[in-house]
């Protein structure tokens, strides 16, 4: 067979060869400072002892005491499995253990990925893409893959979904499924064999191959990243950053065209901007390529999909992007069809939680209520909070913890109310939101937003999101703002963990994210072997059916001859607002209704339309 055309490949055995080693001191101080960590600013321990029956400080304390009797440092793969293994023990995603950088900067994969199908109720495991440069007679999109090293592949999905940090079995079994072929080690080991033999089916006969382990360093722009500096735009991320590797990593190993527009994009500074460079036609394909896609379903329906909520690279200031990320938002609805639209975020790890939460209102009338987030209290958040302004807020209820001992401070929202709430409805057809146990993060407090402002339904291809609801941190952001306390780590080691928490809003006031999720509205949909080659059909259909249930509403409005005229469909009132002020109310059929209100150039008109007493659609004029 061919090998994978790519630049820096590197075998297995080859990589591992040059890989480096911490020293004593260097694992002492990393246990050490893992352990503050966790103890002092980690906002979810609580819950995860309670939900998980663990308990990571004890487990930190056992190490510490070990290798402060050492003599010579503990075995490196043995080393980092323990501190992996604490971190994944807390089934969090957001809180990792970051390799060192000769492990951290490079990805191991197999040169084909694969998904999974249903029929009926049995699960089978397909080959769905292979890389440029990859050639085999039999192995190829559509081989069905039944054992993996002789053992039977669900097993084999199964016992990797252990090694995995999901907060549910779904989560697990999606990244288990994820790392089969894909594994950035920046948050895992390289595989423990040189090579995988798959047995598969092709040609209605079982076959057998052996393919191995390669490793590549892709070019550090195109890592998932903790964005550098002070700015508190870099303080507002909510990201998996295994699952964005990942996402990362497939553009540029199954999906090069992407991966080159982008690049040049990026390198032309036009990433965000239409018109663009790169040959992008910008009414049929986004100006961020590689996280945003949409096309007509029909002339009734639109289909918009965001891969991801992250900034392409750590050259883009994280508010740089939310603006740019928003904009191109509502340019890509301005060209879908109005009478239904299909919001698909599977995969979609989150990124920075602005971004989420100012899309919301694009899509609903009501009044967008932004998540509130909690630090744990402790003496080390209380002095954390001093060091950055934007933080201060939440400093009185910390200190009142010390009388009431609650456990959490007062919550106050990481985006502004008004920043959520700025733009106002652009979309007023159904929308139908599609999940999946992939998306986490950011992407789950949109999907929360999402249900808990009953902007539609629901549909899932799992029973539940990833289960992810807070706001991560980079070590390198604590040990900044408490130097005295979190020293610099060695070799690249780092860690990030949630430091906090976010509680759903509307019906759900309250309730935690992380751990519970997002359960879908609509029976969960089981992919098919149609969806992975033929563009997600049914699944789409399914969304379709959600779609064409669900009342239309449009309302638009104009100034002719000097005085407002509205155009409706589906209201029976509409209440005119003028620069924030109630001015008008009006009953109104199906068509245009003639008013004599009379704005005045460059007054702020806006429109809510409602059906009975139910607000259901807004505009602006």
């Amino acid at each position: 067979m061919a090998a994978p055309s790519i630049a820096n490949l590197q075998t297995l055995p080859a990589f591992l060869a040059s890989a480096g080693q911490l020293t004593l001191d260097d694992q002492r101080l990393i246990v050490d400072q893992a352990l503050d960590l966790l103890t002092e600013v980690y906002v979810h321990l609580p819950l995860k002892r309670s939900m998980h029956a663990i308990d990571p400080a004890q487990s930190l304390r056992l190490l510490q005491r070990q290798l402060d009797s050492a003599t010579d440092p503990m075995k490196e793969r043995l080393f980092h499995n323990l501190m992996i293994g604490v971190f994944v023990s807390l089934r969090d995603l957001h809180t990792n253990y970051i390799l060192p950088d000769y492990f951290a900067s490079y990805i191991a994969f197999l040169p084909f990925y694969l998904e999974e199908y249903w029929e009926g109720d049995q699960c089978h495991y397909v080959v769905s893409k292979l890389m440029d440069g990859f050639n085999h007679p039999d192995l190829k999109p559509g081989a069905v893959v039944r054992y993996w090293n002789g053992i039977p592949i669900d097993r084999a999905v199964e016992i990797n979904a252990e090694k995995n940090a999901g907060s549910n079995p779904d989560a697990r079994h999606a990244r288990g499924l994820q790392s089969m072929t894909l594994r950035p080690m920046s948050m895992s080991l390289p595989p423990d064999e040189e090579w995988v033999i798959v047995g598969y089916e092709a040609d209605g006969a079982l076959k057998e191959t052996r393919v191995d382990w390669q490793v590549y360093k892709p070019d550090p722009q195109n890592m998932a990243f903790a964005p550098p500096g002070s700015g508190s735009a870099v303080r507002t991320f909510g990201l998996d950053y295994l699952t964005e590797s990942v996402r990362r990593a497939k553009v540029h190993l199954f999906h090069r065209d992407v991966f080159e527009k982008t690049s040049v994009l990026k390198e032309s500074r036009t990433y965000g901007s239409a018109p663009t460079a790169a040959g992008i036609d910008t009414s049929t394909a986004s100006s961020m390529p590689d996280i945003l896609s949409f096309r007509s379903i029909d002339d009734q329906t639109g289909y918009l999909r965001i891969y991801s909520f992250a900034p392409p690279d750590d050259r883009m200031d994280p508010g740089e992007f939310v603006d740019k990320f928003v904009a191109e938002v509502v340019r890509i609805l301005g060209l879908l069809p109005k009478n239904g639209l299909i919001l698909d975020l599977r995969g979609n790890g989150g990124g920075v939680i602005t971004a989420g939460e100012r899309l919301l209102q694009l899509f609903t009338p009501r009044r967008i209520e932004p998540e509130p987030f909690s630090f744990i209290n402790t003496p080390t958040t209380r002095t954390l909070v001093d060091e950055y302004d934007e933080l201060k807020v939440w400093g009185s209820s910390i200190d009142q913890a010390v009388e009431t001992g609650a456990a959490y401070s007062q919550g106050f929202p990481l985006t502004s109310p008004d920043d959520a709430n700025a733009i106002g409805q652009v979309y007023q057809g159904p929308v139908v939101l599609i999940t999946n146990a992939l998306i986490y993060s950011t992407t789950d407090i949109f999907s929360a937003g999402f249900q808990d402002h009953a902007i539609g339904p629901v549909l899932g291809t799992a029973g539940n999101t990833g289960a992810g609801g807070a706001n991560v941190w980079d070590y390198s952001y604590v040990q900044m703002a408490l130097p005295d306390l979190f020293k610099p780590l060695p070799k690249g080691v780092s860690m990030r963990a949630a430091v906090r928490r976010s509680t759903r809003v509307g019906s759900m006031s309250g309730m935690p994210l992380e751990d519970l999720g997002v359960i879908p509205d609509a029976p969960v949909h089981k992919m098919t072997r149609n969806d992975i080659f033929q563009s997600n059909v049914d699944l789409i259909s399914q969304a379709v059916e959600l779609l064409r249930r669900r009342k239309l509403y449009s309302l638009t409005g104009a100034v002719e001859a000097g005085a407002l005229k509205i155009q409706s469909q589906g209201v029976t009132r509409v209440d005119v607002y003028l620069n924030g002020r109630p001015a008008l109310s009006v009953d109104v059929k199906d068509g245009p209704t003639a008013t004599t209100l009379a704005p005045s150039a460059g007054a702020k008109v806006v429109l809510q339309g409602f059906d009975g007493d139910r607000l259901v659609v807004s505009g602006r004029v």
